[in-house]
């Protein structure tokens, strides 16, 4: 009776391990099957690189509550709550932009959507666009983002881009790559658009 015990205790902590790798697992495992934005990189640095961005459709919620208010928005266009009733793939990264007491989110949506079949959002606050796409200065960061990290890499790219003597010519973009239930390896970055010959 005590073996029968002992066994049972022995096969539920085995399950509770199993659940656990599966939670940390299985967050990794679906965000490397999105697909990621596309772009080409035309200069590596220590500290930067620049790419070129081709033109790509996106989903876009602004609000003067924070740029997280807009995921539940974003989210229901790309699981159906659409024209077309589509169900669309997620991809990486979200896109990120604060400015003039205003803030957004947005989705970058499956290179195989265009102007054209494109599905329109029921819902007012979904901005559907394409983004023309350029040249973009980026620095990356560790971890989950926040407006702290956020400022002081922003402004090490500034000051390298300074130094470089590379025209901004926009607002500063955070992307950010995976999951909040990936809780390392986590990958952001920090994109400010530039003029580049």
């Amino acid at each position: 009776m005590k073996f029968g015990i002992t066994e049972n205790f022995v096969v539920s902590d085995q399950k509770k391990q199993m659940k656990k790798l599966i939670f940390l697992i299985f967050p990794a495992w679906l965000m490397a099957q999105y697909e990621t934005q596309q772009f080409e990189t035309i200069k590596t640095t220590h500290a930067y690189s620049i790419r070129f961005y081709p033109p790509a459709m996106m989903a876009k919620h602004s609000s003067t509550n924070g740029a997280n208010s807009g995921f539940g928005y974003l989210f229901n266009y790309i699981s159906g709550g659409n024209v077309s009733q589509t169900k669309i793939a997620m991809t990486t990264p979200v896109r990120m932009e604060k400015g003039g007491g205003q803030s957004s989110m947005a989705f970058v949506l499956p290179r195989k959507f265009t102007n054209t079949n494109t599905p329109a959002p029921r819902a007012a606050a979904v901005e559907i666009f394409e983004d023309p796409g350029g040249y973009f200065a980026a620095m990356g960061f560790p971890g989950y983002t926040n407006t702290k990290k956020e400022q002081k890499v922003t402004e090490g790219l500034y000051q390298a881009l300074r130094s470089a003597k590379i025209k901004v010519t926009g607002a500063p973009i955070v992307l950010v790559y995976n999951s909040p239930y990936k809780f390392y390896n986590r990958k952001n970055e920090i994109l400010i658009p530039i003029e580049w010959e």
